[in-house]
């Protein structure tokens, strides 16, 4: 029986890909003990996403997360997400930087990232800059379906991410496109070009064939994979680690995780989804459409609710038409962050205003300036490209420069040198005004599990800082008080 080591994403992508980041400090701490009792290979669990809606949204400060979690956890290694990339918009590196020392200072020091290019020329040295600062690089080898994307391409991109000698590579199937036998002619070709690189498979559940790739990625050689507790696996997450488990050791192989100490977490989630109205993930059917417009399944939920805010829901499959037509004609970007909002931000544009890159967002206009990598201005299709430049927006998006600060200026710019790394990053991120409201925001909601041992409820109760507890069940009679 060989091994298989497993990857949780509960916290991190489970959370994202269901509950919009609506996961707060208080639903997370009560699961940490059981979860880190499972024997993971390690745990997703911090992002830089996290501070803007933390800050604006939840009134909580993101950093109690790492303060408060990694208390918690005493056995399992813990994973950032994301690499030295500034995602949506362009941050100054001074900023990115101090992102990751300080998430390094808890303890913190492997992280999972991509080149949204697959380009590992850059995602290579900036695994080595990563290095420099406390972390360990998991580069992500991202699936895509286009004229482009073939297995001559993925061979080379294999060579070239093993050239760097990463600490893994993860084969990671973002929109979940791939099927059965894809993912085994695949697994069996990158790992011919890799050496001995380790692989970790990845895989969303949008198209309903997540959880058969994963065991067809196993029987190819994959040696780690990532799954999720429910209710934060399936729909748009990933598999279930129970139904992933279950089906490993039926084929003969040992999954190196103890599931009997999970289900108190599956009930957690499951109490706070139903007390809160959060989604839980569910495995979905087949979707050949789904190989069209290639959208993540996240995306499509927030597409739809945006055009309902316009009055115009009815016209969410045109867009997703519309989307296949734009992506071809930027040169088929693989359809993840940043380059699906700008694909579907402006598909839809297209279909509302009705003629197509009348209007063009400013994304879209860096893209075609190959502000986002040289790839988005080279493989575009020429006459799109020369329609989506040929207005004064344009004209000036081209002539902006983004300076790149000291750490210093930003800080004398947010408040001076007296503040705090971790409060400098929540004031860039979330906004000053959003940062000093946290003052006179209430306190965190905290979520008690009723199944958890007495002693648990007595520590939980201590936090009260009540006079006196008098608690009586049966024979037994126990009073506290201060």
């Amino acid at each position: 029986m060989e091994d298989v080591r497993i990857v949780d994403t509960t916290l991190r992508d489970g959370d994202i890909s269901l509950w919009a980041y609506g996961m707060t400090t208080g639903m997370m701490l009560p699961a940490l003990r059981h979860m880190d009792e499972a024997g993971f290979d390690s745990m997703e669990f911090f992002l830089s996403l996290r501070f803007k809606k933390f800050v604006r949204e939840h009134k909580e400060d993101p950093w109690d997360w790492l303060r408060l979690g990694t208390k918690e956890i005493k056995k399992t290694r813990l994973r950032y997400h994301g690499g030295l990339h500034s995602g949506f918009e362009f941050i100054p590196e001074c900023i990115r930087r101090l992102v990751i020392t300080t998430v390094a200072k808890y303890g913190i020091d492997l992280t999972r990232t991509s080149n949204a290019w697959n380009n590992f020329e850059l995602l290579g040295h900036e695994a080595i800059e990563l290095k420099k600062l406390g972390m360990e690089t998991v580069m992500n080898l991202i699936y895509a379906i286009s004229p482009r994307h073939t297995d001559e391409y993925y061979a080379q991109k294999a060579r070239d991410a093993a050239a760097f000698k990463p600490y893994r590579l993860c084969f990671k199937d973002v929109g979940g496109m791939l099927t059965p036998e894809r993912t085994r002619s695949l697994v069996r070709l990158i790992k011919q070009n890799i050496g001995d690189t380790p692989l970790e498979f990845h895989a969303h559940c949008n198209n309903g064939l997540a959880p058969f790739n994963l065991l067809e990625a196993v029987k190819e050689g994959v040696r780690i994979v990532h799954t999720a507790i429910p209710p934060l696996a399936n729909g748009s997450s990933q598999p279930s680690i129970f139904n992933v488990v279950s089906n490993l050791r039926a084929l003969g192989f040992n999954p190196l995780v103890n599931t009997a100490v999970l289900p108190p977490v599956r009930d957690h989630f499951a109490r706070i989804a139903a007390e809160e109205n959060l989604p839980t993930g569910a495995p979905r059917e087949y979707d050949q459409a789904w190989y069209g417009h290639q959208v993540p399944g996240g995306m499509i939920s927030n597409l739809r609710h945006q055009l309902k805010l316009m009055g115009k829901e009815e016209k969410l499959d045109a867009v997703l038409d519309e989307i296949t037509q734009v992506r071809a004609e930027l040169g088929y970007p693989i359809m993840v962050t940043p380059f699906a909002q700008f694909v579907g931000s402006q598909a839809a544009i297209n279909v509302i205003v009705g003629e197509r890159y009348k209007e063009a967002t400013d994304p879209v206009i860096q893209y075609a300036l190959g502000q986002w990598g040289k790839e988005g201005a080279d493989y575009m299709d020429p006459a799109v490209k020369a329609k989506i430049l040929d207005r004064p927006r344009a004209r000036e998006i081209e002539k902006i420069e983004h300076p790149e600060p000291s750490l210093a200026e930003v800080r004398k710019q947010y408040g001076g040198a007296h503040l705090s790394d971790e409060d400098l990053l929540l004031r860039y991120y979330a906004g000053p005004e959003f940062v000093d409201a946290l003052k006179n925001a209430p306190a965190r909601k905290d979520y008690v599990n009723p199944r958890q041992p007495l002693v648990r409820l007595i520590e939980e109760l201590g936090k009260k800082k009540l006079a006196h507890v008098h608690i009586r069940k049966g024979d037994l009679s126990l009073t506290i008080q201060r």
